[in-house]
């Protein structure tokens, strides 16, 4: 069937337009459907990876279970090369690190809560932190146990590193310093943690005194 006049025109201008843009935009279109295929296949991937790593977890656990530290490090070590972006790898190492305690095996410990520290997203972090200052509080390092627990950590893990914190310096014998750091423990800790009543004792024995509790305006 021909085309009438303004049919025509239609392509003619359709045929000029593709002649100056069709290739752009051909190349365009490639680049977006190469981008899907590559987000759908980013997470396939992921879901893949985090599959993987789950069942490493289940080995590291199981290792546990039969206390065999070599078999658990060995496990937290693969865990950490090969899926060291998920929070797998440190959930691992923070396991192993306990094993490894547990085993007297105090340098494998602090890899593995260092390792923590420098991969782990803020929660597993914090959680390091303390436990590895701690390790480093009772060999006496305190000037190294102080540079673990510097840095910002996220809020509700604040007072835990400020009472570890506390316990450093109260080992130096700092104790206008420590005092100051139970008190940031005692402020940054919910009143309805266990954990609270452990701090004001601390506090009281370097002859600290705790806030009085403000009246509910």
């Amino acid at each position: 069937m021909a085309y009438d006049l303004e049919e025509q025109e239609q392509i003619a201008t359709l045929k000029a337009w593709w002649d100056k843009y069709g290739n752009l935009t051909s190349w365009v279109l490639i680049a977006g459907l190469a981008a899907y295929s590559g987000f759908v296949g980013w997470n396939k991937y992921q879901g893949n990876q985090a599959a993987q790593a789950s069942a490493l977890y289940d080995e590291v656990q199981a290792a546990v279970e039969a206390k065999d530290n070599a078999k658990v490090l060995r496990a937290a070590g693969d865990m950490e090369s090969k899926f060291g972006g998920t929070a797998y790898a440190a959930m691992s190492a923070l396991t192993a690190a306990k094993s490894s305690f547990e085993a007297n095996d105090l340098k494998s410990a602090k890899a593995q809560l260092q390792w923590a520290v420098e991969h782990g997203g803020d929660e597993f972090k914090a959680v390091a932190k303390v436990r590895l200052a701690g390790l480093l509080l009772d060999e006496k390092a305190y000037d190294e146990a102080l540079k673990v627990l510097a840095g910002e950590v996220a809020p509700q893990f604040a007072g835990s590193v400020a009472d570890r914190k506390g316990d450093v310096l109260a080992a130096q014998n700092k104790l206008t310093e420590a005092r100051a750091a139970y008190q940031a423990a005692l402020e940054a800790t919910d009143k309805k943690n266990p954990g609270r009543q452990l701090i004001q004792l601390k506090l009281e024995a370097i002859g600290g005194s705790v806030p009085a509790a403000k009246d509910a305006a």
